[in-house]
This record gives C-alpha cells, sequence and structure tokens, in this order.
C-alpha cells in the first residue's frame, strides 16, 4: 500500500520575497550611510566630491530597488522579465546568505527561509519557459526515498526496484520508464554532482530535504534545477516519501 499520510504543505515564496525587500531596504540603508558619513569631510578635499559620491551611490541604491523589483515582477508573473538567469544567481550566491542572517535575527528558522528559498527558485526557473527533451532531463532522487528494509539497493539503477509498492520508488521508476528520462538515486551530495557531471542534463528536477535542495541548487548553478521537497513522517533521512504527482506535473511542465 502507498503512502496514506498527509503530504507536506507546498513551500510558499512570499516569505522569501518578503525578507528579500527587506534586505534590499538594509542594503539601500547602509549605502545611503556609506554616503553620508564620508560626506562630512568631502566638502574638505574638493567641493564637488560629495555630489560625485552621492550619483555614485544613488545608482547602487536604484539598481538595489530595480533589481528586487524585477524579482518580485518575475515571480510574481511567471514570466522572464529580463536577465533571470542572471538574478537568479544574484538570489543564490549573496541574497541567500543576508536572508538567512536577517531570518534569524527575527527567529525565523534555517529550514522555513530554504522552503521558500526553493518556491522562489522554482518560479525563476519555470519563468524562463525551459523545455528540454526527455534524455536532457535528469531526476536526483535521495536514498532515503527506498524503504529502509528493502534488502534491493537500487541507488544507480532504480531499474532494480522490484515494485512491490512499500515506497515510493515503484511509482517514481515507472515515471521515468513512462517519459523515458534519466532517474539517479544518490547517497550524498558527492555523488549527486557525480551523477550530473556524468550524465550532463540541461535541467535537473530534485527531491530532498530543504538543507541538500538549497546546497544542491548552489552548486549546480547556473544549471537550472526545479526542487521538490520530500515529506518525512518517521524523521530526516529514513523512509521519506514524496507525491509522485507532484514530480509528473514538474516534469509535464518542462518536458519539450
Amino acid at each position: 500500500m502507498g503512502y496514506k499520510g498527509p503530504y507536506q504543505r507546498p513551500p510558499q515564496k512570499r516569505l522569501f520575497v518578503a525578507l528579500m525587500g527587506v534586505t534590499c531596504l538594509l542594503v539601500v540603508g547602509l549605502i545611503y550611510l556609506g554616503w553620508w558619513i564620508p560626506t562630512m569631510g568631502l566638502t574638505n578635499i574638493h567641493p564637488d566630491l560629495p555630489r560625485i559620491v552621492g550619483t555614485v551611490f544613488a545608482v547602487l541604491s536604484g539598481t538595489a530597488v530595480l533589481g528586487t523589483l524585477l524579482l518580485v515582477l518575475t515571480t510574481a508573473l511567471g514570466k522572464d522579465i529580463l536577465g533571470t538567469r542572471f538574478m537568479r544567481g544574484v538570489v543564490i550566491k549573496f541574497l541567500l546568505p543576508l536572508i538567512e542572517q536577517i531570518g534569524k535575527l527575527c527567529g525565523i528558522s534555517k529550514d522555513t527561509i530554504r522552503q521558500s528559498f526553493v518556491a522562489m527558485n522554482n518560479s525563476l526557473v519555470l519563468s524562463q519557459r525551459l523545455k528540454a527533451k526527455p534524455d536532457r532531463i535528469l531526476i536526483l532522487l535521495p536514498h532515503c526515498l527506498q524503504l529502509s528494509q528493502c534488502e534491493i539497493k537500487v541507488t544507480g539503477d532504480i531499474n532494480k526496484c522490484l515494485r512491490c509498492g512499500r515506497c515510493d520508488i515503484m511509482g517514481l521508476a515507472g515515471l521515468a520508464q513512462k517519459y523515458q528520462v534519466e532517474m539517479s538515486v544518490a547517497t550524498g551530495g558527492t555523488l549527486a554532482r557525480k551523477v550530473i557531471i556524468e550524465k550532463r542534463p540541461k535541467l535537473v528536477l530534485a527531491v530532498a530535504c530543504e538543507r541538500d535542495l538549497t546546497s544542491g541548487i548552489k552548486d549546480c548553478y547556473p544549471l537550472p534545477v526545479i526542487g521538490v521537497l520530500n515529506d518525512r513522517p518517521y524523521g530526516p533521512c529514513i523512509d521519506t516519501r514524496v507525491d509522485v504527482d507532484k514530480i509528473e506535473a514538474a516534469l509535464r511542465s518542462v518536458l519539450e
């Protein structure tokens, strides 16, 4: 019998968007402060220096605000407005670490922020309207999706699954066969990276927990990754579950 318990509520990107806005305001405030303090002595060096420095900082502040607005509009409209790939890199490499620190100060857990980040990342990836042939898509699964008591280990070859139905591997293996897509089960980040290097996909559809998905998205950039969070009815890293229908919907949205 398949898993009958409630699946994890889909993560919402609104938290990450809100924290991104707060981060933008803080950056603008710091930029302004960095301009205001030196201006007390810049006039003594040259009368035009305050105006020149002020212009530079105004451009930087405008860039920060414009970038944030573009990200919000892109996620809201679901369309690639301007430079989504570049903006996704800014979010991954610069905004995420800042937002995690701001969230910590606000008492928001890292996992909650990471859930929202994954939703935000997915929105940015899907806004690019990427399409790929089945052989250029890789579905990457964590080994904890397989029943821990199963004697047949499917790591490296999901076709070893006996289709007993006691875990979600059966449904996922059926998806791989139905759509003729590459599907691999990895035991950790190192093996996952090795699989990606070997398969050289155009797009990755990954299932994992918040921490592993976040680190995987960061490591794979600029390769587009759509993340799906697993459910952990028995705790982390053991007999986890995933909604197979959700995986199929994500797959159909990017199939050429």
